[in-house]
């Protein structure tokens, strides 16, 4: 079956539009500023690591990566204004362990972190243990609903760098 030469134009012209479109419209990231929002105060943990990243990413970039602190809430005010901001790649979030607790903890935000918010790279980890006395009845934590009563706690042990300590969560004295 032979096709008309107009056919083969047409196939090869739309072809090579394809393949020229991608390439013609791609632009350089970032091609301006990129905002980093931490959802905590300047001079903490968090603060600290996205001055770091964004000094590493502005360097290798060539676009200042410029730091925004919106704390409060628990880090909700600035994860909901990364959500609200426009999904260009030029306001993005560092976010932090506490995101992923506030999933549980406040059922009626107006986000839904993992749904709003897409992962772009990792930066660090964070375990999280929960520990009960071997009496408790749950053995595994369910992540779709809160535990039914709060657990009342007789004691918490804290590690200090010079050693163990031991604080009464009744009376908060050092004993």
């Amino acid at each position: 079956m032979k096709l008309p030469s107009r056919t083969l134009h047409l196939a090869a012209a739309s072809a090579a539009l394809l393949a020229l479109s991608c390439s013609a419209w791609a632009q350089a990231y970032p091609a301006k500023p990129v905002s980093l929002i931490v959802t905590f105060p300047a001079g903490s943990g968090p603060d600290i690591i996205g001055r770091l990243t964004g000094q590493w990413l502005s360097e290798r970039l060539g676009q200042p990566f410029v730091i925004e602190n919106k704390p409060g809430f628990g880090g909700n005010i600035g994860t909901e204004y990364v959500v609200n901001s426009a999904a260009d790649g030029y306001t993005i979030l560092m976010p932090v362990s506490t995101n992923a607790v506030n999933a549980t903890l406040y059922p009626n935000l107006s986000f839904n972190f993992m749904r709003d918010i897409a992962p772009i790279a990792g930066i660090g980890k964070t375990p999280f243990v929960v520990v009960v006395p071997p009496s408790f009845p749950a053995k595994t934590l369910p992540s779709s609903s809160p535990m039914p009563k709060p657990i009342q706690a007789r004691s918490i042990w804290l590690r200090a760098a010079s050693g163990a300590r031991r604080m009464s969560a009744a009376n908060c004295s050092r004993s």
